[in-house]
């Protein structure tokens, strides 16, 4: 398993890599002395997990975050414990405090092992491809709050001026990017632009009757009702025939 540990304290980067030496299934390849230092290697060494600092001089770890097209596997390291809500609020696999004790260390290895055997996670040759499969998952950052979301369970997105709404769960945030954007990014599998204002997660479709002018509508399983257009209803047809 390939790490990058990103911190801005080089005896920090320097004690966490020795200690990471008793655990031979991580492989640290890199290291990173800020954001967008980790950013840059991130995106071209494709690592399965990061060790993220929170405080660091220019953006934060959630700053970093925000900015990534996908997100290896996560665990906080940070001398500051008022994060730690926030970090799980992100599905972070673990928060360390620094100095990182030994055994809190293997604790957070051990839960890396877990996520494995449940959910194993894309190829590294496959990271940076430019679409998003409904197995990746994608950071979302609105205002204050932060999560950590697979791709199969957001049910839709909705177009509000150059930004999109993202429903998953109860959640409704806001992300800066037009629908178009993120259309040529998912993978048409899984999602579908079902008029000007509307992707759907095909997946998440409870119902589909008639509507008004040839075109469908689709109850979707968080209750919300998308009309499907008269010219996407012939492509969705088409998707969904034998």
């Amino acid at each position: 398993m390939k790490a990058i540990i990103i911190d801005d304290e080089r005896l920090a980067r320097a004690e966490l890599k020795k200690l990471l030496q008793d655990f031979p299934e991580v492989e640290v390849i890199d290291e990173a002395a800020n954001a967008e230092e980790g950013i840059s290697k991130i995106e071209s060494l494709h690592p399965d997990l990061i060790f993220l600092d929170i405080q660091m001089p220019g953006k934060t770890g959630f700053d970093m975050l925000s900015q990534l097209e996908r997100t290896p596997q996560v665990i906080f390291t940070t001398a500051y414990d008022e994060f730690a809500l926030k970090a799980f609020e992100v599905n972070a696999l673990d928060y360390l405090l620094k100095p990182v004790e030994p055994k809190r260390l293997a604790d957070a290895i051990q839960k890396l092992h877990g996520t494995e055997s449940k959910e194993p996670r894309a190829e590294a040759e496959n990271f940076n491809n430019s679409i998003l499969t409904e197995a990746d998952q994608v950071f979302v950052k609105d205002g204050e709050r932060c999560w950590f979301v697979k791709l199969s369970e957001i049910r839709l997105f909705e177009s509000v001026g150059n930004y999109a709404k993202v429903f998953f769960g109860p959640n409704k945030p806001l992300i800066l990017k037009s629908l178009n954007a993120l259309e040529e990014r998912l993978d048409e599998k899984t999602f579908f632009r079902a008029n000007r204002k509307h992707i759907v997660n095909l997946r998440m479709i409870d119902k589909i009757e008639p509507y008004f002018n040839g075109g469908l509508l689709l109850d979707l399983k968080g209750g919300e009702k998308i009309e499907v257009s008269r010219r996407q209803t012939v492509k969705f047809k088409e998707m969904m025939s034998l």
